[in-house]
């Protein structure tokens, strides 16, 4: 029987970083987890990584020192190295790490690995006294943690049980039994909201968002909000979610739908700096790589549409083009 008290509950969980004294993912400092696999593939995913269930490999021209160690050491043959630099066939390679391991310069970096759900539950409490003194905690983000829900309640109750504070950023695109085994384990839930359209949203995610609203009322329904807390995340995405029609349809949701219960509402305003990951994926080139930032008196246009939804706390964060003048 394990701390959730299933027993059933995986002994390990595929995850790909951990970011140790964060201030981005909740309150005070953080450790966040950032779990493997994710069923939606958003437009302007930052985490491109995280997508995929199985290990991938990156190639990092500015660190490669040309020797092809690499080459020579792939058991698959997956590797080739010409005058632009060092390519992977993505159909051969197996993300066993071996050419990770043969490179003198750290050129090349696995990202996912299967952990112990215990040993993870170690790492992050090193940091206790941090959360204690901050009111932060440990944040399961991703990917989509609830794509590994069992796993996952298992580490969040291995971390209640030590008195760590827990948080989890999810997309909302799961079932509500993935939902209900997290839940109890869960002080904050940080929800994303992207795009109220379901036609623009399956255009934008490659999934609807029926059952992601559903879910979210779900779980505002279930609450307690003097135990737990709510928080609504949208991404302002230029040419996507970045819309009067999005802000103000969300925040009729919101206002209309939620019963009160959302504490805060995160407006996350869109970076373009994750088209380098997708380069040393070998993916195609991303379709927001020139996108530029969003200017300040834009954020604070969709901030105002935002407090229409009557949440106590309206927040916009992320970096922004300052105004002319």
């Amino acid at each position: 029987m394990v701390g959730d008290g299933s027993p059933l509950a995986p002994a390990t969980v595929a995850i790909f970083d951990v970011h140790r004294h964060s201030t981005d993912d909740g309150p005070g400092i953080r450790t966040t987890v950032f779990f493997k696999q994710c069923p939606l593939r958003c437009a302007w995913c930052q985490n491109p990584e995280g997508i995929e269930r199985e290990p991938s490999i990156q190639w990092y021209k500015v660190k490669c020192i040309g020797c092809e160690g690499c080459v020579e050491a792939c058991p698959e043959k997956a590797i080739v190295k010409d005058g632009t630099g060092i390519h992977i066939d993505r159909q051969k390679c197996k993300a066993c790490g071996t050419c990770v391991d043969a490179c003198p310069s750290t050129a090349l970096k696995t990202f996912g690995r299967n952990v112990p759900v215990e040993c993870l539950i170690a790492e992050v409490a090193k940091d206790k006294e941090y959360y204690t003194r901050s009111g932060g905690g440990i944040t399961a983000s991703g990917g989509e943690p609830l794509a590994q829900a069992d796993a996952v309640a298992r580490f969040l109750a291995g971390c209640k049980e030590r008195g760590i504070p827990t948080a989890i950023e999810t997309c909302g695109a799961t079932t509500t039994a993935a939902l209900a085994r997290v839940l109890p384990h869960v002080d904050l839930i940080m929800y994303d909201l992207k795009e109220i359209d379901p036609r623009k949203h399956e255009a934008f995610t490659g999934m609807d968002n029926v059952r992601i609203l559903e879910n979210c009322k779900w779980i505002a329904s279930r609450i307690d909000e003097k135990s737990k807390h709510l928080w609504i995340r949208t991404p302002v995405v230029p040419g996507y979610t970045a819309t009067d029609e999005n802000i103000s349809g969300i925040a009729r949701f919101i206002k209309n739908e939620l019963n009160g219960k959302v504490q805060r509402w995160d407006l996350l305003a869109f970076n373009n700096l994750a088209g380098g990951k997708y380069e040393r994926m070998d993916k195609s080139q991303w379709v927001l790589k020139d996108t530029p930032l969003l200017a300040r008196r834009e954020m604070m246009h969709f901030h105002e549409l935002a407090l229409a939804s009557n949440v106590p706390q309206v927040c916009w964060s992320g970096v922004i083009q300052e105004d002319d003048g």
